[in-house]
């Protein structure tokens, strides 16, 4: 009778100590063999929905991948720069594949994953229209709401001598918004992480070009629940073995190739772990 209490008593042990190491979000996807992704829909070449209204991109197919490797089904939830952190705490998604770069702020709110895209801010301008920055600095610039871009830029206007950098910019809720306004000429210039501006520019060759350096770098991770360190292992070794065999960068080279609209060469690489 002991030995049977004995053993009894290390089996209720054993699972509570797995129970410590796998999160609540995780152990609900590996029941319900089911996982919610977040994905932008106006975000070319990211996510977004092509010419015949099929959801395409390069965040949809490593979303797909993601799935594939976690072994469950995948669910596409659609997100924007304003729901893609908040459906993380209102556990509408499981995790968020949205152009979202790894800040500390941000990490106040929701985990992160390895970097696993490496971007960089710039603008968007007519063609021939401006060489730098410094020649737009009296003129209107768009951005999006609520980004590190916003940010970026009023810093940036405000480091040029600009004494009032918000009357210079107008933030808008979509990028499509932001490139009808630099098309119609409310704008003279769009920034924003500069893959974006290329899948934009990409709609009117010849029209529009990037200016100027980079503001600034953009590591984007994935967004991820807090305190569940086992859903964060599960997508960095995902990430990680996608590397390794190569499936990254077949997909990165479909989206950002040398031969594609958007080329952007590989300026880094996915942290590996021994």
């Amino acid at each position: 009778m002991r030995i049977g209490r004995i053993i009894a008593l290390a089996l209720a042990i054993t699972m509570v100590a797995s129970a410590a190491f796998a999160g609540p979000v995780y152990d609900r996807i590996m029941q319900e063999k089911k996982i919610r992704i977040g994905i932008m829909t106006d975000s070319i070449p990211g996510a977004f929905f092509d010419e015949k209204g099929e959801w395409t991109g390069f965040d949809y197919d490593i979303s797909t991948e993601l799935a594939k490797r976690m072994g469950v089904e995948l669910e596409r939830v659609k997100v924007n720069n304003k729901t893609r952190i908040a459906f993380i705490q209102q556990n509408r998604i499981d995790v968020s594949v949205a152009n979202m770069t790894h800040t500390r702020e941000r990490d106040k709110s929701i985990d992160f994953s390895i970097t696993y895209f490496f971007d960089g801010q710039k603008v968007l301008a007519k063609k021939g229209a401006f060489a730098s920055l410094e020649d737009m600095k009296d003129k209107k610039i768009a951005t999006m709401q609520g980004t590190t871009s916003e940010i970026n830029i009023k810093n940036a206007l405000k480091a040029l001598g600009v004494a009032n950098p918000d009357a210079n910019v107008i933030s808008f809720q979509k990028e499509s918004e932001c490139f009808q306004a630099l098309e119609m000429g409310r704008v003279a210039g769009w920034t924003t992480d500069a893959t974006i501006l290329l899948g934009y520019a990409a709609k009117k060759p010849g029209e529009f070009e990037l200016v100027g350096d980079f503001l600034s770098d953009e590591p984007y991770g994935m967004g991820l629940p807090q305190d569940d360190s086992a859903l964060r292992d599960a997508v960095n070794f995902a990430l990680q073995d996608m590397w390794l065999d190569g499936t990254y960068m077949a997909i990165y080279n479909k989206w950002y190739g040398p031969e594609t609209p958007y080329a952007m060469p590989m300026t880094d690489q996915i942290e590996i772990w021994p």
